[in-house]
């Protein structure tokens, strides 16, 4: 069934069907469904957020995204490349097989498969070596002090189960090669996969030997992906659901004046930015053997003209939080002190393009999605708008998210809307390799349009293996401030997250977005 072409009937028929639901059944829906239920498949995160409740990593980050202990009870870095994790004892998966070393040691390896997305969380991973039945060493190809960060997405399979079913290895989704795992699962997570129907629905049962003291007291929770706003939020306000996931923010006040339901809004992790193209020469502009973006003072008259009040009130219904830095304030390497912006000031950024050697302005693209980020192509049309007061003729080019990004990443952009939320790292390395780092050996993934800065790598170089917190967090902070006072991409703001749930479903809205449901009571 295709839920984006829901009607009022197919709603009535939903309801009627969870109309049996127990007191003790969440009820969800989100916009896209699940991936796939092999962990090690994919890195989309609304899939890898729904499967945390199935299966379980040697840590994990809690409601207040600080890494706690899960499968491992306890670690220790006893060489510099080496932590030692003790497992935790009495563990059973959902098949009633024993949790053990081997289980880790296999689910690692398979996790930084060649077939898997995932190994990129993996990235420093030499080998994983059993010490005996609840002891396992990671073995690292050099320091890495935030090891424990990327293993809160590796989550681990049972070895006797993968093997029975000829699931060793990842399915291989990219290349439509699918095993076992995509379709069952046997982790040892707070709840189980009773079934599964893909862009239909997806039911799980609780764990009633799970090891953990459940805080929750669900009992069953029913999934169903239902892309249309409109008919999900209507399955909510008519009782069909419990909680909807995201609740749209044109729709966020006619949700709160509606009886029994409500919103829980946070600002995300993510902040929305402009990236810049350093090339020699632009893809879309009047100036055939010029680029404007490699002077300072463009730059920052280009930040100076976007009025980011303005979006915020007025785009983001006064939502969206303004970003002056790359990063959000739950980010390590976050300097409060550095996370201002200067305010708009349209004649102050035209006397910068003056100066600049750009009396008259010029032209340039500008890209955005139109279907990834809340509300892309308004900011964007706003900023359109703004910098033409200016002078700068930006030309538009709002498209689906998948063709956004293909045209980004292949460096055909001059300037382009991008999103980071830094997890699974959960911390401003994952900024300076990735979108900051000049492009090259593993560096600058996110870094298409060719900035380099030789403070900024060699600080990010440093930051790789510090294993001093103090030193390696000052050491972000001065990166992140180098970026910022060369405005080497423009912050615009970290965007709204909010879900909707209905009266007696206690649940808190987390800034990466994804729910921890053995947190959530029902009264």
């Amino acid at each position: 069934m295709n839920f984006r072409l829901f009607t009022g009937t197919a709603v009535a028929a939903l309801g009627l069907s969870l109309s049996l639901a127990s007191a003790n059944t969440l009820r969800m829906a989100d916009s896209t469904d699940i991936a796939a239920m092999d962990p090690h498949s994919m890195t989309e995160s609304n899939t890898i957020g729904f499967l945390n409740h199935v299966y379980e990593g040697l840590v994990r980050y809690n409601e207040n995204l600080e890494v706690e202990p899960a499968l491992a009870e306890s670690w220790e870095f006893v060489e510099p490349t080496r932590v030692r994790f003790k497992l935790r004892e009495g563990v059973t998966f959902h098949n009633g097989n024993p949790f053990t070393a081997d289980d880790v040691v296999a689910s690692l390896e398979r996790a930084s498969h060649d077939t898997s997305p995932v190994k990129s969380n993996l990235p420093g991973l030499e080998r994983a070596e059993k010490v005996d039945d609840l002891t396992v060493d990671l073995v690292l190809k050099g320091p890495d002090p935030i090891v424990l960060n990327y293993l809160t997405n590796i989550y681990i399979l049972d070895k006797e189960w993968m093997e029975e079913h000829d699931a060793l290895l990842p399915a291989d989704m990219r290349r439509g090669k699918e095993n076992y795992a995509v379709a069952n699962s046997n982790g040892t997570g707070p709840f189980v996969l009773e079934s599964r129907q893909p862009d239909a629905r997806t039911v799980l049962t609780v764990n009633e030997g799970w090891w953990d003291e459940p805080r929750h007291n669900l009992t069953r929770i029913e999934f169903s992906p239902i892309g249309s706003d409109a008919t999900r939020i209507a399955a909510l306000l008519s009782g069909e659901l419990d909680f909807i996931t995201p609740a749209p923010l044109q729709d966020i006040e006619r949700i709160n004046r509606a009886s029994g339901v409500s919103v829980i809004e946070t600002p995300s992790l993510r902040t929305i930015m402009l990236g810049l193209n350093y090339a020699d020469t632009l893809h879309n502009s009047n100036l055939t053997d010029d680029n404007p973006l490699k002077k300072q003072k463009v730059r920052e008259a280009l930040q100076l003209a976007i009025n980011m009040e303005l979006i915020r009130d007025k785009i983001m219904r006064g939502r969206s939080r303004n970003a002056g830095l790359l990063v959000a304030p739950q980010v390590p390497g976050f300097d409060e002190a550095l996370d201002t912006r200067p305010a708009a000031d349209a004649d102050a950024a035209r006397a910068l393009l003056e100066e600049a050697g750009y009396p008259d302005g010029f032209e340039v693209g500008l890209d955005c999605p139109n279907d990834r980020y809340v509300n892309d192509e308004e900011i964007c049309q706003a900023i359109t708008a703004m910098w033409a007061r200016i002078g700068v003729d930006a030309q538009l080019t709002a498209r689906t998210k998948s063709k956004h990004f293909e045209k980004v990443l292949a460096g055909g952009g001059d300037i382009y809307m991008v999103g980071w939320a830094t997890l699974p790292m959960l911390d401003s390395y994952s900024v300076l390799s990735a979108l900051l780092h000049t492009p090259g050996d593993r560096m600058g993934a996110w870094n298409p349009g060719g900035y380099s800065n030789p403070e900024i790598d060699a600080l990010t170089t440093k930051i790789a293996t510090e294993l001093d917190e103090e030193k390696r967090t000052q050491m972000m902070k001065d990166a992140l401030k180098i970026a910022r006072d060369d405005v080497a991409i423009i912050p615009l703001h970290q965007q709204p997250l909010a879900w909707a749930v209905r009266d007696g479903v206690n649940l808190s809205v987390t800034a990466d977005n994804k729910p921890r449901l053995w947190y959530a009571t029902i009264d």
